[in-house]
């Protein structure tokens, strides 16, 4: 592995610079939804609950109107989506075949640079990947064992800003 590429999908090297991260816009609605499902199916081993339908009508009129929402994109095919408020990231999904090559970074980052300085989130205790994502990029435990819609224990997790 090159220092300034990462492997990717297939085995192709990868170059961060290639990653655009972009505002949501709706014409990448259909695309984000099935990656964010594929993502989701694939962390927690659980199909997404809501219809399609209902995913695109949450990602178009609740999450994007309601937080700050970026997507990635390579070779304009979206890879990634996170949304996120000054205090709270709600969603961070990364494409199955892009993942660990510094897309959920990247996004991240902006997150943290338009916080009040403290970040918080939810993950799934299931989703171990996610977890040390998390941890490695400075977020601590702070609770357990949340409700969701799922039904799965989950961790909630904090960030603060060093000074």
């Amino acid at each position: 592995m090159t220092a300034a590429g990462f492997i990717g999908a297939k085995n192709n090297i990868i170059d961060m610079k290639e990653i655009s991260i972009i505002p949501y816009d709706v014409k990448y609605c259909d695309e984000t939804v099935i990656m964010k499902r594929d993502s989701k199916e694939k962390a927690i081993s659980q199909k997404d609950m809501h219809s399609f339908s209902e995913s695109k009508n949450f990602l178009n009129n609740i999450l994007a109107k309601n937080y700050k929402t970026y997507i990635a994109l390579l070779d304009n095919k979206v890879t990634g989506i996170i949304a996120f408020n000054e205090t709270e990231v709600n969603q961070l999904y990364i494409h199955n075949e892009f993942q660990r090559i510094g897309i959920g970074k990247k996004l991240l980052d902006i997150a943290k640079t338009n916080s009040t300085g403290v970040l918080s989130l939810y993950t799934f205790d299931i989703n171990k990947n996610a977890q040390m994502f998390y941890e490695k990029n400075g977020f601590k435990i702070i609770g357990r064992n949340y409700e969701n819609e799922e039904k799965l224990s989950d961790i909630k997790y904090e960030w603060k800003r060093e000074i």
